[in-house]
């Protein structure tokens, strides 16, 4: 028998630090492309919807509801949901499928906003807009490199998923929300 006692796997000390970095640099990157290509609000597609407003705000709203069940099977599967001790095995899936079409959801809408409209701050409200829809996906890379990631403290991805969740609403509120209601003409 050895006399070298194995110590306990240490949390990465680099860890959290690789995930800051990783977010910050996939939200600048974003930014920056953003910014130096204005975009000319042309419509590259709408999939179907009326116009690239009307496309955005629905994708985005399906992608908010799904941010629900999001939240909700993150806290069941974390036995931190009210009433329930032991999540099904389900709800893992569950959970897994809902984020990754809320996350294919956005794809469309974040293309549209990148490169067909840039990166806006002639409003407060376009502003927090342009500045979330960057820190989303940043957000978004930090949490699946995340969930590879050994060592990290046992928060890291529960915070990463409830920053993402608080994110898409923050999009919604200044994006879908406003659109839905407006009355007349409809200017981005």
């Amino acid at each position: 028998m050895s006399t070298e006692a194995r110590a306990p796997q240490a949390p990465s000390q680099w860890g959290l630090a690789v995930l800051g970095v990783v977010a910050l640099a996939v939200a600048a990157a974003l930014a920056a492309y953003a910014e130096i290509h204005p975009g000319d609000g042309a419509t590259l597609t709408t999939l179907g919807f009326a116009g690239m407003l009307e496309m955005k705000a629905w994708l985005t709203t399906a992608a908010a509801a799904l941010v629900v069940v999001q939240v909700l099977s993150a806290l069941a599967m974390w036995g931190r949901l009210p009433g329930v001790t032991d999540a099904p095995a389900w709800v893992s899936g569950l959970h897994r499928w809902s984020g990754t079409v809320a996350f294919l959801l956005t794809l469309p809408v974040a293309f549209h906003c990148v490169w067909s409209l840039g990166f806006e701050d002639e409003s407060t409200r376009v502003l927090v807009h342009s500045v979330a829809g960057c820190v989303l996906y940043g957000v978004f890379a930090a949490k699946m490199l995340a969930l590879r990631l050994r060592g990290l403290p046992s928060a890291t991805v529960p915070l990463l998923g409830g920053l993402l969740a608080a994110v898409i609403v923050v999009l919604w509120f200044s994006s879908a929300l406003w659109f839905f209601s407006q009355s007349g003409e409809v200017a981005y």
